[in-house]
């Protein structure tokens, strides 16, 4: 690592004691001089040593001069008489800075350095600022968006006596808009939002209000570049503004997957520190029509009958979920049709991967430097990439599209674990039809660590673009239905068409997309690499670190 040069070295005290304290332009580091036999406790990125600790200089909130109150902090008290200049200091600054805790959470942390003069105090706290004001991927002013009505209806308890404090100790000022009906957020990004004089959008709710502000914040900005979001050929163009997640909602599965936590605390801290992490996103159209954005999961079959069902039992709360999945499984219904889709090529591995998506993730670094190259191959005619599209026909049980892991609580590795947030793909499953027996033993993997596609019924694709036509439209003659050996069936299943149960092919499901209806059945699916930004870094690895006082070059 290359030597950082030192910008301050002193002798402070923390608690009574002595530390030798570096700041040079990439850590605050500080050792203790005596050696004891003490654990100093937990780390911040964990002690490396009994009595050394550091923190990058990144994750500083904030530094602010004290009054030192040591004199009455034990009033009532034999006080010891001081020994040395370092027991003696009578002034001091606080450091407040990230902390980690365990299940990816960060938590907000503080130190006091005592010094033995004012002007060695002012120094310090000078210098420390001016390093904070170098990293200008901080944002200043924030666009607030709360969904009161989300979740358990605590969104705005929730920022209110949680996130508010950490951004008012980081000097950012926010706008707050409280949400008063269903799209209020989006239809306020897409026509009155002064978007300029903001550094990032903030939601305070669940997955539908983060995709409120994805469509409202795309949306105006392909209208401001001129882009038609109805074309499936039109590259579209990246947000300027980050987004941030403070997790309200049910599921949280965005916060989940891009943070590896739905701790509000957390996802603050991520936007105090401005942290960056591009994310795909999936245009969804019917022929030259534009229907939604989608940034996690697209379903049709199953996971579409769950949500069209969840949605009459609103008034159950989250529990409706677990009764709608239930009532949907026990009547296993499948559903005919085509896929046709591109597959991805070049480095961006396989759904089967066991290399997860992490911060720092090489495949979606890679895909970045790659992102000029597709827009070119995008702007290829069809015909002369036909030879490059797959065809599958049959009856499915599922159609999912996972554009991120989608993990969440409840499924802590998610519906496609390998993949990426950023790489410009989406992980296409297909599930076939099959007994009851085995589509319960593939939901059961969702919750374990075993392979989830290892079935002989299930196929996983990572693609670019895909299309998908239900077999009532696909259907051209009654030579067809009598070659697919379901004529004989049609007749039955108008007879029990309001019995659902008894296994009889339906017409068509709906599309769950992000955790809404789409009632669409021929859809056709492009998705766009790092489309838009989170505050975010991707699930951190737990990994060990390097002495501090290497970093410093002692």
């Amino acid at each position: 690592m290359e030597k950082q040069p030192r910008l301050l070295c002193s002798v402070l005290s923390v608690q009574r004691r002595p530390y030798e304290v570096i700041l040079n332009c990439a850590i605050l580091a500080w050792k203790e001089t005596q050696t004891t036999k003490k654990h100093t406790g937990r780390g911040i990125y964990g002690a490396v040593k009994a009595g050394s600790y550091y923190v990058p200089m990144c994750e500083i909130i904030s530094v602010q001069e004290k009054d030192d109150e040591s004199p009455s902090e034990n009033s009532g008290k034999w006080q010891k008489v001081p020994q040395s200049p370092v027991d003696s200091c009578q002034h001091a600054f606080t450091v407040s800075y990230v902390e980690r805790t365990r299940q990816h959470c960060w938590r907000c942390s503080e130190v006091t350095f005592h010094c033995p003069e004012l002007a060695l105090c002012l120094l310090w706290v000078q210098t420390i600022r001016e390093q904070l004001a170098l990293l200008t991927n901080r944002p200043k002013h924030l666009l607030v968006y709360i969904n009161p009505f989300g979740g358990k209806q605590r969104g705005k308890q929730i920022y209110d006596h949680k996130v508010t404090p950490i951004f008012s100790q980081a000097s950012i000022s926010t706008d707050v808009i409280v949400t008063e009906h269903p799209n209020h957020a989006r239809d306020h990004l897409k026509t009155e939002a002064d978007l300029m004089k903001y550094d990032g959008v903030v939601c305070v709710g669940g997955d539908g209000m983060f995709s409120e502000i994805v469509h409202g914040l795309v949306s105006r900005t392909q209208r401001d570049e001129g882009v038609d979001e109805n074309s499936m050929k039109d590259t579209l163009v990246s947000c300027r503004l980050r987004i941030g997640i403070i997790p309200a909602g049910s599921t949280d599965c965005i916060c989940y997957a891009t943070v590896g936590s739905n701790d509000p605390v957390t996802s603050a801290l991520h936007i105090v520190v401005g942290d960056s992490q591009s994310m795909d996103v999936c245009s969804v159209h019917d022929s030259d029509t534009f229907l939604r954005y989608s940034v996690s999961l697209l379903g049709y079959g199953f996971y579409g009958d769950v949500l069209t069902d969840s949605e009459r039992k609103r008034w159950m709360g989250p529990a409706r979920y677990d009764i709608s999945g239930v009532k949907t499984f026990l009547s296993h219904r499948y559903y005919e049709g085509t896929v046709s889709f591109l597959p991805a090529e070049g480095n961006s591995g396989t759904p089967r991967d066991k290399f997860q998506c992490r911060s720092g993730c090489n495949i979606c670094r890679g895909s970045s430097s790659d992102k000029l190259v597709s827009k070119d191959e995008n702007n290829l005619p069809d015909a002369e990439r036909q030879d490059d599209w797959t065809v599958i026909r049959g009856k499915f049980l599922a159609i999912n599209a996972a554009s991120m892991s989608c993990a969440c609580p409840r499924s802590p590795k998610g519906l496609s674990p390998a993949a990426h947030l950023a790489d410009g793909t989406t992980d296409l499953i297909l599930v076939r039809k099959c007994s009851r027996l085995d589509f319960l033993r593939h939901l059961l993997r969702h919750t374990n660590k075993d392979d989830q596609f290892d079935h002989s019924f299930v196929e996983v694709y990572r693609v670019r673009q895909f299309h998908f036509t239900p077999r009532y439209q696909d259907c051209d003659s009654e030579v067809d239905l009598r070659e697919s050996g379901v004529g004989s069936k049609r007749f039955l299943s108008q007879i029990c068409r309001e019995h659902k149960a008894c296994g009889c092919i339906q017409a068509q499901s709906n599309w769950n997309c992000d955790g809404e209806i789409l009632p669409h059945s021929a859809i056709q699916v492009r998705v766009h690499c790092q489309l838009i930004s989170l505050f975010a870094r991707g699930i951190e690895e737990q990994s060990v670190f390097e002495d501090p006082y290497a970093l410093c070059a002692i």
